[in-house]
């Protein structure tokens, strides 16, 4: 199904843009860990709109409302339900857009697949359905640390044409990602990140940028050969988020440019294990985990929500 991901540890999300309320069920999550809503809210809160100037102002408080699968503080090894409610529902906004496909949004795509689609916001290809990711996320993330000390973190290292200097993957972490509004670690490449948002919404467009993600402490041995690859699962993951453009991993495109003499990971003797000298693969040899770093990046395109005058055509009856 196109809104269930996983095997294992598996994820269903449900909820359109403007609907009562967006969730996930996940189900495959292991008894006796603690789970509290406090935990779940904590990356939700990163995640919430309206937090400042630079993204949407949609006013929403995003509280997450544990339905099932968790009593005390601990996880029963059933599905767990997770749901946050949509109080800023607006569906009036769109009345005039009904039949109006928007440059680069779903509406189109949508209609022609199903024979309709939401009419307000984006539906299902809203940022709203990012909310289920999250908050499913982060059951998983108590999940890889309590068990594994697997540590995940993420930051904007490019807006735009502005990038950020290279970041020490080994050491970075969220609270330094989290201390400047851009969610780069990097403060002057921050400032300057803000300084061209602010000029492109002053010019009301949008820009795009790129998420670099690390994986610290991952063991050897994680992940398939041929179709279920490591790389293959964290890609197929990353871009079914909305507005994502592309994936690369480790050296990415980069790499093409080296020969095979610079780009090989020798191996040495490393923390009482076999390890790289250099990490080129990313930490993933043959779609196996090798026990370094794994760390990738995720482009993300422009909002398609701007707010200059827009060509398109006025369809028959729901963008048809």
């Amino acid at each position: 199904m196109s809104s269930t991901y996983g095997t294992l540890f598996k994820i269903s999300t449900f909820g359109e843009s403007h609907c009562p309320g967006v969730g996930a069920v996940v189900d495959g999550v292991p008894p006796r860990l603690h789970i509290t809503p406090e935990l779940i809210q904590a990356q939700l809160d990163r995640r919430r709109p309206g937090q400042n100037k630079l993204g949407t102002q949609r006013n929403e408080a995003d509280q997450v409302q544990i339905l099932s699968g968790i009593e005390n503080g601990i996880s029963l090894g059933t599905p767990i339900a997770l749901l946050v409610a949509n109080k800023d529902q607006r569906p009036g906004d769109y009345s005039e857009m009904r039949n109006i496909p928007r440059p680069s949004h779903a509406d189109f795509t949508y209609n022609m697949k199903y024979g309709i689609n939401a009419s307000s916001g984006g539906g299902r290809a809203s940022a709203r359905e990012t909310i289920a990711r999250v908050a499913s996320g982060a059951v998983a993330e108590i999940f890889l640390h309590s068990k594994y000390n697997v540590e995940i973190v993420a930051w904007v290292s490019s807006v735009g044409e502005v990038d950020a200097p290279g970041v020490n993957i080994h050491n970075i972490s969220r609270s330094e990602v989290d201390a400047h509004e851009v969610r780069c670690p990097d403060a002057a490449s921050a400032a300057r990140m803000v300084e061209q948002i602010e000029h492109v919404k002053s010019d009301k467009d949008s820009i795009g940028g790129v998420i670099t993600c690390v994986c610290r402490n991952l063991p050897a041995g994680w992940g398939e050969p041929a179709f279920n690859r490591l790389e293959a699962a964290l890609a197929q993951a990353m871009l079914s988020i909305p507005a994502t453009k592309g994936f690369e991993i480790g050296s990415g495109f980069a790499g093409t440019r080296q020969r095979g003499s610079v780009h090989n990971d020798p191996f040495v003797q490393k923390d009482g294990r076999l390890g790289t000298v250099t990490n080129n693969s990313g930490g993933v040899q043959g779609g196996i985990s090798n026990g370094e770093t794994v760390y990738f990046r995720v482009g993300f395109k422009p909002t398609a929500t701007i707010g200059h005058e827009q060509q398109s055509v006025k369809a028959r009856s729901g963008c048809e």
